[in-house]
């Protein structure tokens, strides 16, 4: 059910919502409401159960030798999450029909949350820091897509791309947490992690992997010192800010946090960090969202002060600051992703947020300006709403924790930032909807209350806002224990959910907050001196834009100037320095290691090995000779790959044999027909100084290669053939040794060669798309056609053909016993097809095969990289791991005993996937206008 609810939205949603175009809008949005209304449906299902103490654990392994399952866990914590995320995702999507117009993408907006909502889900419920990384990974590549929505927008661009990078690197930053955690701890289980807290912190890596974990939470999370991205990224429209802010993207942080809890709680540098970014990252976001001149500015920075007071509840650590957080984690999605949604409900309607020029609009959407008040209050914490109980909650945690000076210090930064608070929130209130009659630089004074479809969201939350700030007990406090029992994984004193707790010190925090606030507030908006105040210009060139940017400009220049100095444009002196570096690294772990021979019995070389040298060496010295001319270079590279093929012959290798002869062949056409758009003769570079500095360090690296071969070989050691000698035939089904090793036992380095093997082709297909001429061209008034090859040849290809293929399936069937495959017979299939290119022209040739300048080809790719995909996602319909072969036995009638296996599928997809590949690429420079392919071409009157 877990894996469902996760590809619910990743699957079914992105492909219904990128897909369905010329449906009805209404359509479009009853599609993605009831994809993430049947997640949140499945979800709340479980939660009687899960919320009661209980654990959902489901897996399918994937590398169990590597510990990277696809293992999903549903426990208390990741319960809330994603009930969050599906159930604001809902609300999100029937607000953004309402608020996009008709000249934007509802399709292409739907398919982009839709990929956010699957990678958010995957984070709450993954079970695998691995897999968990990939989600984390996913959520700001579809974030990206989300902030730069507006393509026309140079600040949505801009936006995106800060956040991406920001985030990006913390991600990469918190991969190599997890690697740490990991190998400290022998698995990437979470469920198994967790219970190894006192045993973690022991270890020396423990710190490093922490902070590395930690700052990617810090990035993701926006805090102190980079939340500047938050606010760049507010060119996005409304429904994404308020998804983002409320209960996705910036929340991933706070989630990683509280998931890792157990571990982390005890240790003295988790608890001074996070606690002191996190109340850092309250006052700053809180003090810089009063002067905020854009609505959505004001209410960016406010989401940063609140996820810094998160931060610190779970810096903190004891069991009412997590059970504080966990509250004010779901108040603040209620009441954020209302305030967004009026955001943009005001702009939508009055054509603008700015705040110097919102105010006295309640005369026109005096319902909006009900919830607005109401929410905003929840954001200020006033009594009677959800806010005010946690932030109540938050200043007793302060009041508890800290001691000395350091408590006087904190209880004066929460107060003051809790003043801000109040400031800020009274500024949306009184600010934009009183403050006066109706400004004179609105854009549309006849404005009026949006549909009712785009209110209901907001009036949903902000009903929400009321209810738990007037019963907390009974809406809240059940799901609050449950949570913060899960997060630190014991039992914990039941925190007393109530309006009142009493006259005492966090209550006079409190009152202190709220009038100053309101005098903060009143004070600043005398006279219009709030609108005036541009902290930017105070702050100059210390602002987290600018310094990313300078940062961003430097590495720039930097990288010019060493692309100046080093990209020369000369091959030469490109080979040269990866030669250096090459050797370098070679010769440093040989520095202290003997090169003598070793003491394994040499045996007598056999004469075909005089030979066979003597042939290598002539080939490798006229290669030398002839490399100025590149087309007897690639002859003579053909003619060298022939005798490697006779010595796999003689090393008793015949699958290397044949597939050195298939690929030695294929390539050489490749060769041959990419170097007909080049000149034909490579340019004589070198002086006589470079020769004779390229002849030294060319002989001294053959000579070390060579060393090292004889160093390697002369040594006896352990071989692990035996295994695959044993086991081929019993796990993988097959007495072919190489092809099982290929298709069973690394089928996942398979997988990922025939994966690159069509990038390559496509990107061939892009990169040689400019230089396509299809037919005939007409070039200074002459035309030219290209002449058709010899009768004989055409006939005698026609015959070649079917023979090939029938090589070619006998190659493929035969493969997991004897030698042949998948592989070999891709490589078969297309030199047949390159011998009708040539026979009959690659237009006709095209058209019989009915691959529209190899469009065909592409769908080879994709049919092939299906195949493999399946048949190793097929094994998980048997619990067993990705790729994993199965064989059996079957005795149809007349045909006797068969030997099926899942590999011979897999091998299909091989076959597909290297054929797709290859003929892509022939196709593509054999269409090129100065490719030989096609024959001599000679002008036509």
């Amino acid at each position: 059910m877990l894996a469902i609810i996760i590809l619910l939205p990743l699957l079914l949603g992105t492909v219904l919502s990128a897909s369905l175009h010329q449906i009805p809008r209404l359509i479009k949005m009853l599609i993605a409401v009831g994809i993430s209304l049947t997640c949140f449906t499945l979800l709340l299902t479980q939660a009687n159960m899960i919320f009661n103490g209980q654990t959902l654990l489901q897996e399918w392994q994937w590398l169990p030798e590597m510990g990277i399952n696809w293992s999903f866990r549903l426990d208390s914590l990741g319960l809330l999450f994603a009930l969050l995320i599906s159930g604001i995702g809902t609300l999100i999507f029937i607000y953004a029909y309402y608020y996009l117009s008709e000249k934007s993408s509802l399709s292409k907006l739907y398919c982009f949350l839709m990929l956010f909502m699957a990678a958010m889900l995957g984070i709450s419920l993954s079970n695998n820091l691995i897999v968990l990384m990939v989600f984390w990974e996913l959520t700001s590549i579809s974030s990206f897509l989300l902030v730069s929505y507006w393509q026309q927008y140079d600040a949505a661009q801009r936006g995106s791309r800060m956040a991406f990078t920001i985030t990006g690197m913390g991600g990469l930053a918190m991969l190599g947490g997890f690697i740490l955690l990991g190998q400290i701890a022998g698995t990437y289980q979470i469920d198994q992690i967790l219970d190894m807290g006192s045993v973690l912190q022991q270890s020396p890596l423990f710190t490093p992997a922490l902070l590395l974990i930690l700052l990617g939470a810090f990035t993701k999370s926006a805090q102190f010192p980079f939340h500047f991205w938050l606010p760049n990224a507010m060119a996005a429209p409304t429904p994404v800010s308020a998804y983002l802010h409320s209960a996705t993207m910036v929340k991933a942080g706070i989630f990683m946090v509280a998931r890792l809890l157990p571990i982390f709680v005890g240790y003295a540098l988790f608890h001074q960090l996070v606690t002191v970014v996190g109340l850092i990252t309250f006052c700053i976001g809180a003090f810089f969202a009063v002067f905020k001149e854009d609505l959505k500015g004001l209410l960016a920075y406010s989401t940063i002060s609140h996820l810094g007071l998160i931060m610190c509840l779970l810096g903190i650590g004891s069991p009412l600051a997590v059970a504080a957080a966990i509250f004010h984690i779901i108040n603040h999605a209620t009441f954020k992703a209302a305030l967004f949604m009026i955001a943009g409900v005001i702009d939508h309607e009055m054509g603008t947020r700015s705040l110097r020029k919102l105010q006295g609009i309640w005369q026109l959407l005096p319902f909006t300006g009900t919830l607005t008040f109401i929410t905003a209050s929840a954001m200020a914490g006033v009594p009677l709403t959800n806010g005010f109980i946690s932030k109540e909650m938050f200043f007793t945690e302060i009041v508890q924790t800290f001691s000395g000076t350091n408590a006087l210090l904190a209880i004066i930064a929460t107060t003051c930032a809790g003043i801000f608070a109040v400031a800020y929130s009274v500024r949306m209130i009184h600010g934009v909807f009183f403050n006066g009659k109706l400004g004179d630089d609105i854009p549309n004074k006849d404005a009026h209350e949006p549909p009712f479809g785009m209110r209901a969201p907001v009036l949903l939350l902000a009903i929400l806002c009321i209810l738990v700030g007037v019963a907390p007990a009974f809406f809240a406090e059940h799901t609050v224990i449950a949570v913060s029992e899960a997060t630190l994984q014991h039992n914990i004193p039941s925190p007393h959910l109530s309006i009142w707790h009493g006259f005492n010190l966090p209550f006079v925090m409190s009152l202190i907050a709220l009038f100053g606030g309101i005098g903060f507030y009143a004070l600043l908006a005398r006279h219009g001196k709030i609108k005036n105040i541009e902290l930017e210009s105070y702050l100059g060139n210390f602002q987290g834009k600018i310094i990313f940017e300078g940062i961003l400009n430097f590495a720039e220049k930097t990288a010019k100037k060493i692309k100046l100095a080093t990209e020369t444009g000369r091959l030469q002196g490109y080979l040269f320095w990866i030669i250096i570096f090459a050797v370098a690294l070679v010769a440093i772990p040989l520095i202290s290691t003997p090169i003598s021979t070793g003491t394994r019995v040499l045996t007598h070389a056999s004469p075909i090995a005089v030979v066979l040298w003597a042939l290598l060496f002539t080939g490798c010295w006229m290669l030398l000779w002839f490399h100025h001319e590149r087309v007897k270079a690639v002859l003579i590279m053909g003619a060298i790959g022939l005798v490697v093929s006779i010595v796999f012959i003689t090393l008793s290798a015949p699958d290397l044999a044949l597939t050195q002869i298939t690929v030695d062949v294929v390539s050489t056409v490749l060769l041959l027909m990419s170097l007909s758009l080049l000149p034909q003769l490579t340019p004589y570079e070198s002086s006589q100084t470079r020769r004779w500095r390229d002849a030294i360090i060319a002989t001294s690296v053959g000579l070390g290669i060579g060393w090292i071969a004889w160093l390697i070989l002369t040594r006896d050691h352990d071989s692990i053939s035996w295994f695959f000698v044993q086991q081929s035939l019993p796990l993988g089904g097959g007495s072919n040794i190489v092809n099982v090793i290929l298709v069973d036992f690394r089928g996942f380095d398979t997988f990922g060669e025939i994966t690159v093997l069509g990038i390559a082709g496509i990107g061939t297909l892009c990169l040689m798309d400019g230089m396509r001429a299809h037919g005939t061209t007409t070039t200074k008034g002459l035309t030219y056609r290209f002449t058709p090859s010899p009768l004989l040849v055409r006939t005698s290809t026609s015959w070649v053909l079917p023979v090939a293929l029938i090589v070619s399936l006998y190659i493929f069937l035969r493969g997991h016993n004897y030698p042949g495959g998948g592989f070999i017979a891709g490589l078969i299939t297309a030199m047949a097809l390159i011998m009708q290119y040539i026979a009959l022209g690659q237009d006709r040739a095209e058209r019989l095969l009915r691959a529209n300048s190899g469009r065909r080809y592409e769908k080879w790719i994709g049919i092939g990289l299906t195949i493999a995909g399946v048949t190793g996602l097929a094994a998980w319909l048997w619990t067993r791991p990705f790729l994993t072969s199965a064989h059996t036995y079957v005795n149809p009638p007349l045909l006797g005993s068969m030997h099926l296996t899942s590999a011979a599928l897999f091998d299909l997809g091989v076959y597909f996937a290297v054929l797709g590949s290859t003929m892509l690429m022939i196709s593509v420079l054999g269409d090129s206008r100065h490719s030989s392919m096609s024959g001599p071409v000679v002008p036509k009157e």
